[in-house]
């Protein structure tokens, strides 16, 4: 069933780590195995100036692939100046659509969070400057992610919360606040009816997918370590369950959104 959907459907993997170690190695099959299944554009996401440097270099190369430049939470004990000012200037590159994937991680506390805080307001500062989408990355730091948002004065229409595991009220937050919201394979487990519920809310022009490869591989495909572009299929499928539409309304709707908001080589408005 899903090999015939992918012969009519075109999808769109919105954040996908192609520069990553367990990835790279094998880029180019990666890419023709997204096509194969109808992934049509990918957008490599990033989280430290070497990988920056390494998707921009994919982007250049591929014409369905863009890309992103940040300094993910993780790494802000270690982003000084200088790697601040590289994000931007990578970042101004026409291949790049936004800076991301930034923000705060309270889990696990790679970095203090004192840097955390200060490399993503950093961030935030490059995106008003170059008039790019940000793509947030938060993990039991939902208040304080809002907090640094607002303060920053960027329009919440800028701003894409990737891979959202937050509970439904925090996702009407960010939808009030007038952000985007994309889904992983992680919506599709089993003791995850909370986010498909929160799915459900998302209005359909602030929706996005993704896989965040080689992470979160979804169901039925979880046991599978290093997950890939591919299976943002399975993502779509489910969740135009969740909305009661069918593969191919869905596909056409994030794409669409994709398409739109990270301006992939077509013109278009913010909604």
């Amino acid at each position: 069933m899903m090999a015939a959907m992918t012969d009519t459907l075109e999808w769109t993997d919105t954040h996908c780590h192609l520069a990553h170690g367990r990835l790279h190695a094998d880029v180019q099959d990666v890419i023709a195995r997204a096509r194969a299944a109808g992934v049509a554009r990918l957008i490599c996401a990033t989280g430290t100036v070497a990988e920056s440097k390494a998707a921009l270099g994919l982007a250049r190369r591929h014409e369905n692939v863009w890309c992103l430049a940040g300094v993910h939470p993780h790494e802000a004990k270690d982003a000084g100046e200088g790697d601040l000012e590289t994000i931007e200037q990578l970042a101004g590159d026409t291949r790049n659509v936004a800076i991301g994937e930034i923000g705060l991680d309270y889990h696990y506390d790679f970095s203090p969070r004192a840097d955390q805080r200060r490399v993503f307001a950093a961030q935030l500062d490059v995106a008003a400057r170059l008039g790019k989408l940000v793509v947030v990355h938060t993990r039991e730091a939902f208040d304080e992610t809002m907090a640094i948002l607002r303060d920053s004065g960027l329009d919440g229409r800028r701003v894409v919360f990737h891979c959202c595991t937050e509970p439904i009220e925090h996702i009407r937050r960010a939808v009030d606040f007038g952000a985007a919201v994309s889904f992983s394979g992680i919506v599709t487990f089993k003791n995850t009816g909370f986010l498909r519920d929160g799915a459900a809310i998302v209005p359909d022009e602030r929706l996005l997918i993704e896989t965040d490869a080689p992470y979160c591989s979804p169901e039925p495909l979880r046991k599978i370590k290093t997950n890939e572009p591919a299976h943002v299929v399975h993502v779509g499928v489910r969740l135009a369950a969740v909305r009661k539409t069918t593969p191919e309304a869905f596909a056409r709707l994030t794409t669409a959104n994709a398409v739109r908001l990270f301006a992939l080589g077509e013109a278009g408005e913010l909604p």
